[in-house]
């Protein structure tokens, strides 16, 4: 069962509390280019990214945000470092997050005059400790980055924030370490009521990436840890949006969407089963059907052992099968095969 946190409010959307996981993805555009960053925006709006992050990397950078915001329709986070100025122009341009970390903020007094300024406004915080940042401090104490060092980084600066009156705090503790960043956010979750934003930084490539956040992120929400999340990924930012749908999915988490099941093909199949089930994909992202549809690479796999399957196909020699709920609706030629599955994907 999910732990039950607090709630934080980004913009239009709610994080945690009884809320659903939203899902989060970064751009990678430079952010002073105005139109290449709302352009990448508005693609991820698209496959249901749920509130998005752009880096703020000078002065520039942070002026522009107020026309980023007028273009787009989700909440927008700036991701600050080092300089403190950059969050407090930030805030004046009207974002609805900040992500800080306080680690290489620096002093004290600059913590608490972005704090203020947020306070003023009513923008939520997001501590962002990564095991690549830690204080110098904290380096020393624990000889290296563990579990327990993340989470007194984090806990140092939530007592700082809440210190000055401010709980509108959402709380992240990556590491690229599986390991390490499980057993943080365990311990977190233990301490605080505070929502969390899970993730695995710096995991990879799409596909060395997908694996390591699949596991980390996946293992963290069975345990009900987890309110928001971002997969990080080296690669187009749309990517993450699909990878973390799918998460959610694949748990339960989320019913929206259409969930594809499909065979990992054998000398049996006779069609060409990975370019289908891609095409499908690509085709169905966007269309908010909760159902199931199974596509499988011969009549052994489908429509038997898919007859859970709200609908799907069976590849054969020119042909196919299209059947619903296990029983066998009709056949089609397989050039057609897609066409019409999708036909009747959009008329369940």
């Amino acid at each position: 069962m999910r732990k039950l946190t607090k709630e934080v409010r980004c913009g239009n959307i709610k994080i945690g509390g009884n809320n659903p996981i939203t899902v989060q993805s970064m751009t990678n555009t430079d952010t002073r280019d105005v139109n290449s960053t709302v352009n990448q925006i508005k693609r991820l709006e698209e496959v249901g990214c749920d509130i998005v992050r752009v880096a703020v990397p000078d002065m520039e950078a942070a002026i522009k945000l107020s026309d980023i915001k007028s273009k787009i329709n989700i909440p927008l986070i700036a991701d600050i470092h080092f300089d403190y100025r950059l969050a407090i122009e930030s805030i004046k341009q009207g974002v609805d997050g900040l992500r800080i970390n306080p680690g290489n903020i620096g002093d004290l007094e600059k913590v608490k005059k972005i704090v203020k300024k947020a306070k003023e406004r009513n923008i939520k915080i997001r501590i962002g400790v990564n095991g690549g940042s830690l204080e110098k401090d904290l380096l020393e104490k624990y000889k290296k980055v563990t579990p327990e060092a993340l989470v007194e980084s984090a806990m140092r600066h939530v007592n700082v924030l809440e210190n000055m009156d401010f709980d509108n705090i959402v709380i992240s503790l990556k590491s690229s370490d599986i390991h390490i960043t499980i057993k943080a956010y365990e311990l977190m979750s233990k301490k605080v009521n505070y929502p969390l934003h899970i993730g695995i930084t710096e995991s990879g490539s799409i596909k060395r990436g997908t694996i390591k956040s699949s596991i980390g992120i996946g293992y963290l929400l069975l345990k009900g840890i987890g309110d928001t999340i971002r997969v990080s990924l080296t690669g187009d930012p749309e990517e993450e949006i699909f990878v973390g749908k799918e998460i959610l999915k694949s748990l339960g988490l989320i019913k929206e969407g259409v969930k594809i099941i499909s065979c990992p093909t054998c000398g049996r199949c006779n069609i060409d089963l990975i370019d289908i089930v891609s095409n499908v994909e690509e085709k169905t992202q966007n269309l908010n059907k909760n159902i199931t549809v199974a596509i499988m690479g011969c009549a052994v796999n489908g429509p038997g052992e898919a007859k859970e399957a709200d609908i799907g196909i069976a590849g054969g020699k020119g042909e196919g099968l299209l059947f619903k709920k296990g029983q066998i609706v009709r056949k089609i030629k397989s050039e057609y095969l897609v066409d019409k599955l999708i036909d009747e994907i959009k008329k369940f």
